[in-house]
């Protein structure tokens, strides 16, 4: 079990980077001008250049919160961390999930607009699965120090 949630919690830690350069949305004005890609880092690229204040928040929710949190547990799990650091990744888990509260937020206004074409791209839906994979390996790992406590690593069969 430790070893297959060490894996889960790997993936998560090797997807994040990836969702933040693949395309959340594709949006549009008018459907005569196509459709352009959004991602996580054109989106603070572009807020920089307007909002200081909003690009360190996004890229906070965003970048530092969820991968700070899954290094944390990745942490744990390896016995590198003490597991008291459980309730400081619940904390950061909520910061990640309200940066996906936020593009559907986006999203759902944009669509609401006559004058406007919005798409969801795979990104969001990477980008998702991260921030609910993470929520999945926190419970895990939350349950896991809660039964068992840790097992040293000669218990676990790894070196």
């Amino acid at each position: 079990m430790l070893t297959s949630l060490r894996l889960l919690t790997a993936l998560v830690l090797v997807l994040y980077p990836i969702a933040w350069f693949a395309p959340l949305i594709r949006a549009g004005l008018l459907p005569i001008f196509g459709l352009s890609e959004i991602s996580v880092v054109t989106g603070l690229q572009a807020l920089w250049e307007t909002d200081y204040f909003l690009t360190v928040a996004v890229a906070l929710f965003a970048i530092v919160a969820p991968i700070a949190k899954t290094f944390a547990l990745l942490m744990v799990q390896f016995r590198m961390a003490d597991p008291k650091l459980l309730p400081a990744t619940a904390f950061l888990g909520r910061l990640a999930m309200a940066d996906v509260f936020l593009v559907a937020v986006y999203v759902t206004v944009f669509k609401s607009m006559s004058y406007g074409r919005i798409e969801a791209g795979w990104g969001l839906y990477l980008f998702t699965f991260c921030v609910l994979g993470g929520i999945v390996v926190s419970y895990l790992t939350e349950r896991v120090v809660a039964r068992d406590g840790l097992p040293s690593e000669s218990q676990t069969g790894t070196s």
